[in-house]
């Protein structure tokens, strides 16, 4: 048998590589391309929520990609202040910044129509009743 093949939109992809990408920045920069302390720093930490997100970013949660929309302007603000660093960190911090941004994006143009039809719908409930 023939499995369906899955068609996925292409912002829930940008958003998702976004998530995959940003999540290995953020472990090689702490550990090994310019962490706070030789040897690698407990920074290293600051990836893991990006885990929980990309499954359900994958798979086209609406409740995940909700979320994750606002967990990752934090990674965004990181990157804007650690952009005032010198050397390696400025461009890891522009990296962080502009892959952070381009999920954020993503995201929210990927939600808007489901938002809208959603949005409908409970206008047209109300009517009914």
């Amino acid at each position: 048998m023939f499995k369906k093949r899955l068609e996925k939109n292409p912002y829930q992809l940008m958003a998702f590589a976004a998530f995959v990408d940003l999540f290995i920045l953020c472990v090689c920069w702490e550990w090994f391309i310019s962490p706070l302390r030789p040897g690698g720093s407990w920074l290293i930490l600051k990836g893991i929520p990006l885990l929980f997100a990309i499954p359900g970013i994958w798979h086209g949660k609406v409740y995940t990609m909700q979320w994750a929309s606002m967990l990752i302007l934090l990674y965004a603000t990181e990157g804007l202040v650690r952009i005032l660093e010198t050397g390696a960190n400025f461009w890891l911090a522009a990296l962080e910044t502009l892959l952070a941004t381009i999920g954020f994006i993503c995201l929210l143009i990927y939600l808007k129509p489901i938002k809208a039809r959603a949005k409908i719908l409970k206008k047209q409930q109300a009517q009914v009743k």
